[in-house]
């Protein structure tokens, strides 16, 4: 299946906004769960947002109420809103998919990633 195109990430404020995109085909969101993940230097990669083609959606706790992921009519771009950003937002931004027949409620699985967009939140 074809991979997921990020773009979208750049440097901010602290306190600024930043929307992501991840093209995925239409075909491949209906068969997965779409997610956008995150990697800081030295850290671990975390899940950050999830979203199903039914609209389900879940967010790790440190971004809920300043992160949105949503889709469009088309269904072929998942986006991540990114507001009220701050520094430990720093992170390789990455968008990738894991077929619905797993478990939404979990950050395994996912094996099908993009090559990354950086964000940068400076102080």
């Amino acid at each position: 299946q074809g991979r997921p195109v990020e773009s979208g990430g750049g440097s901010v404020q602290a306190g600024g906004s930043l929307k992501l995109s991840c093209q995925v085909s239409r075909d491949i969101f209906s068969q997965n769960y779409v997610a956008w993940f995150r990697q800081a230097p030295g850290k671990e990669s975390e899940g950050v947002a999830h979203m199903d083609w039914d609209g389900r959606t879940r967010y790790q706790g440190s971004v809920k109420g300043r992160f949105t992921i949503s889709t469009n009519n088309a269904k072929d771009t998942v986006y991540l809103q990114m507001d009220n950003l701050k520094p430990e937002d720093t992170a390789m931004y990455y968008c990738t998919t894991k077929p619905r027949g797993y478990r939404f409620y979990t950050d395994d699985d996912y094996n099908n990633w993009g090559q990354g967009t950086q964000v940068t939140v400076f102080s």
